[in-house]
């Protein structure tokens, strides 16, 4: 092992664990050990390089595994992206110039159009950052949550675009061909559906992510990272495309530790660079404040805008990728690259230090501004109509145990499913089905209860959500029956410490809700 990788390694250790002390984004730390470095005269290395694409690729791969190509025609996403996009691109447009009437000599010899280029990349938002906030909210699945997460994938598809305008490269003759990847997908989410949870899920996610993703593409005179991108996007309607995405995670925050670092041995900014940079990072709030009154005018109540907006505030590590793409790709200097990932950087500090405290900012925002009169669907009261029963997740285990509830016992019992499409679905079937994140504490704030309901049964697929679902009861001072499903030995001792009776994952629905009845007392039965 070299010199250099092991004064990168403890250099990049050093700095992450400074950034964890200081409650920041170990990415940050990740960045300010590459400008250490750079101070202490290394250079970047091939290998470092290969992991730091690497990295990307992932990350990209990532991000198409949760896309919901539905979600991208809703006016909150499509829309809302588009006019902050081109309003986020007029202020930052505006501070270069204001920089260089004022003689900053970074903008003496650079062109508008690459101008625009940087522009557009500061429009991003992180979907690092906004992630880690929706997870540490366990949001992901709410109203805010699946915005935030839209909005990410809009901007994403046009920083893969911008990669490919700015890479030039004309695509083969039979580039076409790759559209054969669509009915291949397929037997891919077959084979996917059957694998066991573990390493090979990881192996086989991966595997996906950069043969037929990034090296088809890229043989293609395509852009290997779109590659991967599409590959997440046609396996996403797996069922066990979350999985792939939570277990191919590790993986790819190592990877992009190389890709921070590689940024950062381009060297510190100079005074006047860290001048323009401090001035970028004050647009950051008003880039949250643009998002907030979007979201509003979307119909999200105030408190929902604020959180997403929140969510969505600091700048991009696509803005990173992009200026690094157009900097090898000579449009812009090198000089840009140490500017932009300086404001990234400290993007990321306001991020965090805002997410500390966002519950008190949606609140005052939520105070201080009215809701619209016309509210998002998903934002009007929730009425349980004396029910007697919740089902929180209305899959097939929810909804064979919703049945019967209601057929066997006689029990008013309401559903509530996160999926928009399902819950409509199931609602036109007959069942009272109402839309809604139950991890969320926003949705239990819009849900009005007469205090008839003795008994919730816990039916979501994914653990985490049951456990945050049962927070937000305990919360609400709900003091019914709770019974819960899991799949793993390990999660029978989380639930049962949380006084949850917990049911086995494989039993049928039927016998599920027969021992939430019998959890629940001689009253139900």
């Amino acid at each position: 092992m070299s010199l250099d990788l092991v004064l990168m390694l403890s250099v990049a250790v050093t700095g992450g664990l400074l950034a964890h002390l200081l409650r920041l984004p170990p990415l940050v730390g990740f960045l300010v050990a590459g400008f250490v470095l750079a101070g202490l005269g290394v250079t970047g290395t091939p290998a470092l390089d290969t992991l730091a694409d690497l990295g990307v690729v992932l990350l990209l791969f990532a991000i198409g595994l949760k896309f919901d190509v539905r979600v991208l025609g809703r006016r909150e996403v499509l829309g809302v992206s588009v006019l902050h996009a081109v309003l986020s691109i007029g202020l930052v447009l505006g501070l270069l110039a204001a920089a260089g009437a004022a003689g900053a000599g970074l903008l003496a010899d650079v062109e508008g159009t690459d101008l625009v280029l940087v522009a557009l990349a500061l429009s991003f938002s992180s979907t690092v950052v906004a992630v880690k906030v929706l997870e540490e909210q366990n949001a992901t699945r709410s109203l805010h949550g699946r915005t935030t997460i839209g909005i990410l994938v809009v901007q994403d598809l046009v920083a893969v675009a911008a990669l490919v305008v700015v890479g030039g490269e004309s695509p083969r003759w039979w580039a076409p061909l790759l559209l054969f990847l669509v009915p291949v997908s397929w037997p891919a989410r077959r084979v996917l559906d059957r694998i066991d949870h573990g390493e090979l899920l990881t192996l086989v996610g991966v595997t996906l992510a950069l043969v037929p993703g990034y090296a088809l593409f890229d043989a293609a005179g395509l852009k290997g990272d779109l590659g991967a991108l599409v590959v997440g996007v046609l396996l996403a309607p797996s069922a066990r495309a979350e999985e792939v995405a939570k277990s191919v995670f590790s993986v790819k925050e190592l990877l992009l530790v190389a890709f921070f670092l590689s940024v950062g041995l381009h060297g510190a900014p100079d005074a006047s660079g860290i001048a323009l940079a401090v001035a970028l990072v004050a647009l950051v709030p008003v880039k949250a404040v643009l998002f907030a009154l979007l979201l509003r005018a979307s119909g999200f109540r105030v408190r929902t805008a604020t959180r997403a907006a929140a969510s969505l505030a600091s700048y991009s590590e696509f803005a990173l990728i992009v200026v690094v793409a157009a900097a090898s790709a000579g449009a812009l200097g090198p000089e840009w690259l140490v500017v932009v990932s300086t404001a990234v950087a400290l993007s990321f500090v306001v991020a965090s230090v805002t997410s500390a405290v966002v519950d008190r900012l949606s609140s005052a925002a939520s105070h201080r501004l009215p809701d619209p009169v016309r509210l998002h669907p998903e934002e009007r009261p929730v009425d349980l109509q004396r029910a007697d029963a919740l089902v929180l997740g209305m899959g097939r285990l929810g909804r064979a145990a919703s049945s019967r509830l209601v057929e066997g016992y006689g029990l008013r019992v309401v559903g509530v499913d996160s999926d928009p499409a399902r819950a409509g679905d199931l609602s036109a079937y007959g069942l009272h089905v109402v839309e809604g994140d139950a991890t969320d504490p926003l949705f239990w704030e819009r849900v009005t209860d007469e205090g008839t309901v003795r008994l919730v049964l816990l039916a979501m697929p994914f653990h985490g959500s049951n456990l945050a679902a049962l927070d937000q009861l305990r919360r609400s001072g709900f003091g019914g029956s709770v019974t819960a499903v899991t799949r793993y030995d390990e999660e029978v001792a989380q639930l049962a410490e949380r006084a949850a009776v917990v049911g086995l994952y494989d039993a049928a629905g039927a016998e599920l809700a027969d021992r939430a009845v019998r959890t629940a007392g001689p009253d139900l039965s």
